[in-house]
């Protein structure tokens, strides 16, 4: 065999002990209690964690690592992420976005991850330059990850002369572009624009994804309408929101009905806990709302969802180091969540539910997928998120992309 990864505690087999995994070609050949085929390359893990290659489902690489370039916060309570980021935007150029978005993919394969979707700006204050340069990041690192592309309007469609026509010609020119979606909370007609992403998503066979309800109250919720537009155009399964930050400011008992309809319906959500404790509560100078979805409540109700960074080191979220692991731990400790099944399913959210909203149909460990891998220095899933284990190693089709020192104490003699 090419590669034969041994004694892994391969992740959601636990039951089955220490296990053997296989590679040919690329692609993963067998699942054992031991192999007995040679590898060209053996590891023993020593019973660690074996994931699939971590799914990154939610963040921006286009506008990362601009925090220097940006005017400060005016004020704490006026962080207007938008119009900073905006003003930046004008000044990029293709080598500019490629070389920032480069040191952002790399810090995130160097975190166990494999697969990615990144939104990418086509706003009229930034054109297709930012698109033209994600596309060449895709192909450059294919060895490295799956890079895939949301077109998306950041700054509104409605109103915004030339915005309609850049989202339709990067969707109409563009490889790597697989979803689209915009941010209606900054669009003056809001459903005008989520309609018009849906019949672009429809027209071209593509996923929507959109950046919804963000907000510090429940008033004037979109959901209700994607979650209508969903289910009468019948694309269940291929439809996911990020933020939906008001649903977090109503009771549990107003979350619950709504979170059966979006499950009932295929609508998916991610968090992007960062961010969103970053920007929210800005109205606040104590007892500050955290404004983040209780994603294991709705994960119980049905409802598929994926934990994400969002943002790096821009004026949306000014630091991050690309781990989705660690991500699940904020997620998980600003929630207070603590029993082993639910620290799993926030896990779960960096990895295989994420990859059911990227629909992703060879995702896995299992014989005859790609070889991506995530080796964690941690003996469960759980564990992993409890500690945000570090990645010890990383695989993109069998082929060895990331290696980690564990660490060691050096005692005295």
């Amino acid at each position: 065999m090419d590669l034969v990864l041994r004694n892994a505690a391969v992740m959601g087999t636990r039951a089955q002990g220490p296990l053997d995994v296989g590679v040919i070609d690329g692609r993963i050949a067998e699942i054992a209690s031991k192999i007995a085929a040679a590898g060209r390359e053996e590891l023993d893990l020593g019973g660690r964690l074996l994931t699939p290659g971590l799914v990154e489902s939610h963040i921006h690489l286009d506008k990362s690592r601009i925090i220097q370039r940006c005017a400060p916060e005016a004020a704490r309570n006026a962080a207007n992420a938008v119009k900073r980021v905006q003003e930046a935007k004008r000044h990029f150029t293709v080598e500019d976005v490629y070389a920032r978005a480069l040191a952002t993919l790399e810090a995130a394969i160097l975190q166990g991850t494999t697969r990615m979707r990144t939104h990418v700006e086509v706003d009229p204050s930034g054109g297709l330059i930012g698109l033209e340069a994600i596309q060449a990041l895709a192909r450059d690192y294919r060895w490295a990850i799956d890079l895939e592309a949301c077109a998306f309007l950041q700054e509104g469609m409605t109103g915004v002369p030339g915005a309609e026509a850049l989202l339709i010609q990067s969707i109409e020119r563009a490889d790597h572009i697989t979803s689209v979606g915009g941010a209606p909370g900054y669009d003056r007609d809001h459903m005008k624009q989520i309609a018009r992403v849906f019949e672009l998503a429809r027209t071209h066979d593509l996923d929507v994804d959109l950046h919804l309800d963000f907000g510090n109250a429940p008033d004037d919720m979109d959901i209700h309408g994607v979650i209508e537009l969903t289910e009468h155009h019948r694309y269940g399964g291929r439809v996911n929101v990020g933020h939906v930050t008001k649903l977090s400011t109503l009771p549990p008992e107003r979350q619950a009905p709504i979170a059966r309809r979006l499950g009932d319906a295929g609508v998916a959500v991610t968090v992007l806990p960062a961010t969103d404790l970053f920007l929210m509560g800005r109205d606040q100078t104590y007892d500050v709302r955290r404004g983040i979805v209780d994603v294991n409540a709705f994960d119980r109700l049905g409802v598929t969802c994926s934990i994400a960074n969002n943002n790096i080191l821009n004026p949306f979220t000014p630091f991050g180091d690309c781990s989705l692991v660690r991500m699940a731990n904020l997620h998980a400790n600003t929630l207070q969540v603590s029993s082993p099944d639910d620290l799993r399913a926030c896990f779960e959210m960096v990895s295989s539910d994420a990859a059911r909203i990227l629909n992703l149909r060879d995702y896995g460990i299992a014989v005859g997928n790609p070889a991506d891998f995530a080796v964690l220095d941690a003996k469960t899933e759980s564990e992993a998120v409890a500690v945000v284990a570090p990645v010890l190693y990383a695989f993109k089709r069998g082929r060895r992309t990331v290696t980690r020192q564990a660490p060691a104490l050096h005692r005295p003699d």
